[in-house]
Formats: C-alpha cells, structure tokens, sequence
C-alpha cells in the first residue's frame, strides 16, 4: 500500500519514484548543498540511482520504515528538494527527519513548512513519541528550521560529522508528541 502525497499550503510530498532520479543527482551534486552533507557528491547518476535505490524500494513497503519524498511547488510542479523520515523499531516508536532543498528555492519557508507537515505525519498517522533531527552546528538555516517547528537542541555531538571541509560537531534536536507543534 502506498500512501496519497502529502500536501502543506505551497508543497505537494510525493514519494519519489525513479522519475525524480536525474532532479536527485542534481541536487546532491550541487556544491552548494553537499556544504553540510556527509554523503558527498556523487560521481555519477548511476551512483545517486545506486544510493536512491532503498529510498524507492522501502517507499514501496506496506510497513512504514523509511520514506523519502520529493517535495513539489503546487502551482508550478517545480521540483524544490527531498525530505526524509527514518523509523526506528517499535520499541523506541521514534523517527529521524533529514532535507535537503535546492540553493534556488532557500529562504523561501518551503523546509519549515515541510517539516511541519511532516511532523504531523509522524505523530498523527505513524503514530511515534519522537521526532529528532542532527544538523551541523556551522548550518544556521537548517538550525532556524528546527527551532521554528518547536524542536528542542538538546545536545552537541563533538566531530561527529564526516564534511569536505573535515569533522563537524553535530547538534542533537527532537520534537515528542506532546510538545507543543509550532505552525
């Protein structure tokens, strides 16, 4: 069974498919966008095929493990970036977010609002107590995303961060279910 899209007020998140693959490489290859990635840009687009494989396949499962969605502007269908949900077993009912947006569509609210959107459907249709997130301590704007969904910084992971630029200290956010969601 695979889940409708999910929408917010401007986006459409569709989980990708191997239509968005060529959009994908383009922006993990992105040098702007590879500044806080530990992945690295890839060689070639059969190696962002390679790492987008599992994304595509556990989007296909009835049980939801990971899901990886292709964030679209409803008006005009331009693809804006990736967003991603890692779910842990049942025991710990808790989920790790990460996006990434392309440089031309920053400073626009698109991973805020996604997040929220996101946030939502951890906790009202996955049915998780956490939501956490790492960010790299250097990366402010994902920092100012995390902090206006109500996420809480709750620590600092000392080079923890494998960059170009070299080790990166990692900050530790989460959100619970009964924190209060910022809109």
């Amino acid at each position: 069974m695979i889940e409708s899209p999910l929408h917010t007020t401007r986006l459409k998140l569709q989980l990708i498919s191997h239509s968005d693959l060529q959009f994908i490489h383009e922006l993990l290859s992105h040098e702007r966008t590879d500044r806080y990635n530990a992945l690295g840009i890839p060689d070639s687009l059969e190696e962002t095929i390679s790492m987008a494989a599992p994304w595509i396949n556990d989007n296909q499962l009835e049980t939801i493990v990971n899901r990886t969605w292709i964030l679209e502007e409803i008006n005009s269908s331009e693809k804006v970036g990736l967003f991603g949900l890692k779910i842990s077993n049942d025991k710990y009912n808790r989920g790790e977010v990460w996006y990434k947006n392309h440089p031309e569509q920053w400073n626009k609210g698109y991973a805020t609002e996604a997040l929220n959107r996101i946030i939502d459907f951890g906790f009202d249709e996955c049915n998780l107590h956490r939501i956490q997130a790492g960010c790299a301590v250097e990366n402010l704007a994902s920092i100012r995303v995390l902090e206006k969904v109500g996420m809480i910084k709750e620590g600092r992971g000392r080079q923890i961060l494998p960059l170009e630029s070299g080790w990166s200290d990692n900050y530790e956010y989460s959100i619970l279910e009964t924190d209060p969601r910022k809109k």
